[in-house]
């Protein structure tokens, strides 16, 4: 079996879906699926009987939801300075615990009005973190808005 590490998880073996190959960087790991692996082990976290770990609130919201410490914290009417807190030290409250196991939840299973929030609160912080770029042609400048981390070519 092949221990599953990705963001910082310790708990995660997968039995099969996965192929190592040798690169000429050295081993690595091809995942057959990725979603739907990330998807099923968030689903797993959602279900487990203790309260979730630090890495494991991290996963389902990095990469279960999508979701920044700041934009989880903005769902949960928190801010995300809580969010990152909980994260660093493994001491989730556990309201919290089960607000984000519900809302990964809603979200997963096709809860529209969750699902709505969720995309929502991701488009602002894509917005916020748009920059103007202007570009001068023939004596005309003309704007535009670009995601930060694209070159304005």
């Amino acid at each position: 079996m092949y221990h599953y590490t990705d963001g910082g998880l310790r708990n995660v073996w997968l039995a099969n879906g996965y192929e190592i190959k040798q690169t000429p960087h050295g081993e690595g790991v091809s995942f057959h699926n990725l979603d739907g692996l990330t998807q099923s082990i968030c689903m797993a976290l959602t279900h487990k009987a203790c309260l979730l770990t630090g890495a494991e609130l991290r996963y389902i919201r990095s990469a279960g939801m999508l979701l920044s410490q700041p934009a989880l914290g903005k769902l949960m009417g928190i801010d995300g300075q809580s969010v990152a807190r909980w994260e660093k030290t493994s001491k989730v409250p556990r309201w919290a615990d089960k607000l984000v196991r519900l809302l990964y939840t809603a979200q997963a299973e096709g809860n529209e009005p969750i699902a709505k929030a969720v995309e929502r609160i991701k488009t602002v912080e894509r917005l916020v973190k748009q920059k103007i770029v202007v570009k001068e042609f023939r004596g005309h400048w003309k704007p535009s808005l670009q995601d930060e981390g694209v070159s304005a070519n």
